[in-house]
């Protein structure tokens, strides 16, 4: 996939594919979309294929990243228990964008590399060959493969989602 020229900036998540060698498409949209069903309407495609990332709290001290597809709902028991935790619960808005830096809608996990989080996919995004994730600002998103996320997140997959 080439990268598309684009006048936008860079951002972290784009710096971290680059200095990497990893290939992907960015793509820019108003920045008052906030949702990944949105995101696949304005790009034509399934909203299964735009993930969004979560900012999740496990047992009150671990900070995780789950990147789930646009169309499912987080299952908080599913995660704390694939996590070997206790219990799970969403970080309510201010508290994500105090521990990532970014705003809800902008968080990805390719910008947040030196952070700390344990990332992790959704099991039906590790069957995909792409998937569409944030760039790591509001009115981006970046389409790249698969295993390029997994390899340079680190991210393991879990079930963090019900069918």
């Amino acid at each position: 996939m080439p990268k598309q020229k684009h006048a936008t900036p860079k951002t972290n998540a784009m710096r971290a594919l680059d200095v990497r060698h990893i290939p992907y498409d960015t793509f820019t949209y108003a920045d008052t979309i906030h949702s990944a069903e949105e995101v696949a309407v304005l790009l034509g495609i399934p909203a299964a294929q735009v993930f969004k990332t979560l900012v999740v709290i496990a047992d009150d001290t671990r900070h995780l990243l789950v990147v789930t597809p646009g169309d499912r709902e987080l299952d908080l028991r599913r995660v704390a228990k694939a996590v070997g935790a206790k219990s799970a619960h969403m970080a309510l808005q201010r508290d994500a964008e105090r521990l990532t830096g970014l705003k809800v809608g902008g968080i990805s996990p390719l910008a947040l590399l030196d952070k700390r989080f344990e990332v992790y996919l959704d099991a039906p995004g590790a069957d995909l060959d792409t998937l569409y994730i944030n760039g790591g600002q509001r009115g981006i998103n970046l389409h790249l493969r698969v295993a390029d996320l997994l390899a340079v997140t680190g991210a393991k997959v879990i079930e963090a989602t019900a069918p």
